[in-house]
């Protein structure tokens, strides 16, 4: 597939990896010389200096051919992103997506407006991590979770404490539950840097980040194997007043008794108090500065959320809070390689805006029976969503016959009004949707599986 990525920003050079190991043809353009450069240091692809706006430019990077083009130059260049896209789908592009900063392009109504312009699918990062970390703190004993079919079946993951029941124990210890028509299954542990796709005589380990497939109303026994309890968080602190942080207090507002944001900007402050009502107070301070903290009590709150731009600060501020006493913490960690440290250091979960955007874009080099993908923190892996192809290899015979890829794991489907946890036997019929979980280098053979 031929990809031309406009951006060579964080957000862009993540993509630009995460796509180029899928043996694509890249191209990225960026008017920043010196970004190009590094991308070139590290990636096997095409690069093109100038504005992405330029139709010189786009017809020099190849757009006219493009199967994918995607628009992610920062933030604050939206009215950048916006442009581009639109031109290259004139110019030929088969589809083309664009990054957002404006919460009001993404009603419903608006939306047609861009797709009267071509541009197939507009994101908006902050607020899907905003919407992420809201979930979390609903489901306070979850490390991350995802949906399928509105909830019936759910992916969930969890940190094993010490006092978990599953230490020392194998995947074939679940006695409780009939092999052939299981609640849940086990799909994956995140321990250290390596995702294992455990086996029957796998052991469960003390801080094994453990992934699972289940049913929804198996969750609440599931997630009693964490060796930790739930929280009901009605007192929430939150580092950081930028785009997340004032979103995950306005979807939480209704829910909390009190919402605390702590914000280093002033003019940022008056700005944000004037957005919201008593229940939500907002502070001017550094929350860098864990004396600070203290003194403005976060340790009676139930849960503390850090989403500044820094990704240190949001770790050593969720370490202090944690230090105080603070039951669940949530940080913002857009350094990839933080990710397993701050989870070391006893973050409950880490909400990554590069992985998130990733995923969404992703899904678009895959087939079109892909309904959804998700890149996971924690683990290398991804999960995603397929709607079978009457004609597919995957209905061809049980699971354990079609030889499926080592590294991947099939762990739920949906059918009609019917959720099956996938074991052995189970046969994969037309239509079913599909839950997947699988390391990057199975996905080419897990497609073809689908085709």
């Amino acid at each position: 597939m031929k990809i031309v990525i406009a951006g060579a920003g964080e957000v862009g050079c993540h993509l630009a990896k995460m796509l180029s190991e899928g043996y694509h043809d890249l191209t990225i353009i960026d008017s920043d010389e010196t970004r190009l450069a590094t991308v070139s240091e590290t990636m096997d692809v095409l690069t093109v200096p100038g504005n992405p706006t330029s139709i010189e430019v786009l017809r020099s990077a190849g757009v006219d051919k493009a199967d994918l083009f995607v628009a992610v130059s920062p933030a604050k260049e939206q009215d950048v992103n916006l442009v581009s896209a639109a031109i290259a789908k004139k110019l030929g592009a088969r589809k083309v997506t664009a990054r957002i900063n404006n919460e009001e392009y993404l009603s419903n109504d608006n939306k047609l407006i861009f797709k009267d312009l071509g541009i197939d699918l507009l994101f908006y990062p902050e607020k899907i991590a905003a919407g992420e970390i809201a979930g979390l703190l609903h489901q306070s004993e979850m490390s991350e979770f995802m949906d399928f079919a509105r909830g019936r079946l759910q992916l969930l993951s969890f940190k094993l404490h010490r006092e978990s029941k599953l230490i020392d124990k194998t995947p074939a210890d679940f006695t409780d539950f009939p092999m052939d028509n299981p609640p849940f299954r086990v799909v994956a542990i995140a321990r250290g840097d390596e995702t294992i796709i455990p086996q029957k005589d796998t052991i469960f380990k003390p801080f094994d980040l453990v992934f699972v497939i289940s049913k929804k109303e198996y969750v609440p026994e599931i997630m009693s194997y964490s060796g930790k309890q739930d929280i009901d968080i009605k007192r929430l602190a939150i580092l950081g007043g930028g785009r997340i942080g004032e979103q995950v207090a306005r979807s939480f507002e209704k829910r909390a008794d009190f919402i605390k944001i702590i914000e280093i900007n002033k003019a940022k402050c008056e700005e944000l108090s004037e957005k919201f009502g008593s229940k939500t107070l907002i502070i001017n301070g550094d929350g860098r500065n864990s004396d600070f903290l203290y003194e403005e009590d976060v340790r009676s709150c139930d849960a503390f959320v850090a989403v500044t731009s820094s990704t240190e600060t949001n770790i050593l501020a969720c370490v202090a809070a944690r230090k105080m006493g603070v039951a669940k913490t949530i940080a913002e960690v857009e350094n990839l390689e933080y990710i397993s440290l701050a989870e070391e250091m006893g973050i409950d979960s880490v909400i990554n805006k590069k992985l998130i955007t990733a995923g969404r874009i992703f899904r678009f080099t895959l087939s079109d029976k892909v309904r959804t993908i998700k890149c996971l923190n924690g683990s290398d892996a991804d999960v995603i969503e397929y709607i079978v192809n009457p004609d597919s290899r995957i209905t061809k015979a049980p699971i354990r016959d079609l030889g499926f890829p080592k590294d991947a794991v099939i762990g739920g489907i949906i059918r009609g009004a019917e959720t099956i946890i996938a074991v052995g036997d189970t046969l994969i019929k037309p239509y079913d949707r599909v839950a997947v979980f699988a390391l990057p280098d199975a996905l080419k053979k897990v497609e073809k599986f689908f085709a």
